[in-house]
């Protein structure tokens, strides 16, 4: 007898719906089947689709900035992701120089996990790296991380990471068998002016500033055949330079991430008298790109929210230098991303983000993997009313939506049900790094 049965859905398998029963056994799939099968508790889901958890790989829960800090705690922010149909996400470690700063921000964040509801990964972060590079690799991965991320920005708060590095990096993705991250961003074209207000932040963090370096990391890329992912891909010009010089590497060797915020804003927003809550970096772009990027969507590997919210107050500062960048999107992720593109983002949101991440047994319905899944029913021009994250305001209000999770479930336990949350606990998933899994990948 199993555990659970959810009956009379239309289960998302293999990049279509079909109609099955799903059967949970100890925290995973046992079976999918026609067949009416015994267990403990039966669900009739009544003709609503069955998805797999969605994996947030971008989320920023907490994130200390010094003078504020992200409003999201783990159990704030996953509590709001389970909403939406969301049954993991990767944080991030502090940027670190060292091997030791390293271990401690492993230690420090893994506790501050606790409180999640959803299960949970890391990804690491260096800056400047001081101790050797291969040491630094061999110790993440000792810690059950497969992805490493940089920047090519924020030199003024040395985050920032050289392009000999970053050679090296992209080098030892192929010895050292993991992924490297960054964030995208020419340093020298960013202009930090005091006296910018928050609609000048498209004139701060210009469009050039991520086709350019895009190109220049492209570059070393080809040189070195090794693995890299772009994080929050904001414009589709960029897309568009790497297509025409560097195609044959996108979604091989190259991969990019994109964010909701992209495809549903434009930066007329940035000039309303509220704009600067729209404040993110980099930040969002003109309609003519946000269209171009949408025109593209097939070339996104993979989705993140880059979930890192704030108070209106916080944000509601004169000047840009004040202001903390960054945007809530976290429990409306899917919803808005469905809406616009269909079944086709389903698997940029679980399948392809499993296998870029190095998560096992994740992402897919099928017997064997984690009984992750969250049950949806498609209901055209939603609104969502309300959030159930920490912070005081959504820019989603009234945004048109496919559907509403109704359910979800991590690990055969239901943590929210019919629009109840119920809770639970969620645990710290290791991560290996599949070379041959990525190029399995069916992108399109």
């Amino acid at each position: 007898m199993y555990d659970v049965a959810l009956i009379n859905g239309k289960v998302y398998v293999d990049k279509q719906f079909i109609r099955a029963n799903v059967y949970i056994q100890d925290e995973t799939i046992a079976e999918l089947s026609l067949e009416t099968k015994k267990a403990r508790q039966v669900i009739d889901v009544n003709n609503q689709e069955i998805i797999p958890g969605i994996i947030d790989p971008h989320v920023h829960f907490a994130l200390d900035l010094g003078r504020f800090k992200s409003v999201d705690t783990f159990k704030s922010g996953s509590k709001a992701a389970v909403y939406g149909g969301i049954t993991t996400v990767i944080d991030f470690l502090s940027p670190t120089d060292t091997i030791k700063a390293l271990e401690k921000s492993f230690v420090e964040r893994l506790n501050d996990a606790q409180s999640s509801v959803c299960d949970y990964g890391f990804h690491a972060t260096i800056a400047q790296p001081k101790d050797d590079l291969n040491d630094y690799v061999d110790t993440f991965k000792s810690l059950g991380i497969s992805t490493l991320k940089l920047f090519t920005t924020y030199s003024e708060s040395n985050r920032n990471t050289e392009y000999l590095a970053i050679e090296q990096l992209l080098q030892a993705t192929k010895t050292k068998q993991f992924l490297l991250l960054a964030h995208i961003e020419d340093d020298k074209q960013i202009n930090l002016n005091p006296l910018f207000t928050a609609k000048d932040l498209p004139k701060s963090r210009p469009t050039s500033s991520e086709v350019d370096a895009a190109l220049t990391i492209a570059q070393l890329i080809e040189k070195t055949q090794g693995y890299l992912y772009m994080v929050h891909v904001s414009s589709g010009k960029t897309i568009t330079k790497l297509r025409e010089h560097y195609a044959h590497l996108l979604n091989t060797h190259f991969f990019l991430e994109s964010c909701p915020q992209y495809f549903n804003f434009s930066d007329n927003v940035l000039k309303h008298p509220n704009g600067y809550l729209y404040t993110c970096a980099p930040p969002l772009r003109s309609k003519a790109e946000s269209n171009a990027l949408t025109k593209q969507f097939k070339f996104i590997d993979a989705i993140g929210t880059d979930h890192c919210a704030f108070n209106q107050k916080d944000k509601q500062q004169p000047l840009l230098k004040d202001i903390p960048l960054g945007i809530g999107s976290i429990e409306f992720s899917f919803p808005l991303m469905r809406h616009l593109f269909g079944e086709v983002v389903i698997e940029k949101m679980t399948k392809s983000v499993a296998a870029l991440h190095g998560i096992k047994n994740k992402g897919q319905i099928k017997p064997g993997y984690d009984a992750d899944l969250f049950i949806y029913q498609p209901q055209p021009n939603t609104v969502f009313k309300k959030h159930h994250g920490q912070a005081d305001y959504s820019l989603y209000l009234n945004q048109p939506m496919h559907g509403k999770v109704t359910s979800t479930m991590i690990r055969g336990k239901f943590v929210m049900r019919n629009g109840r949350f119920i809770g639970g606990q969620g645990k710290y998933i290791q991560r290996r790094f599949d070379d041959e899994r990525i190029n399995q990948r069916d992108t399109v």
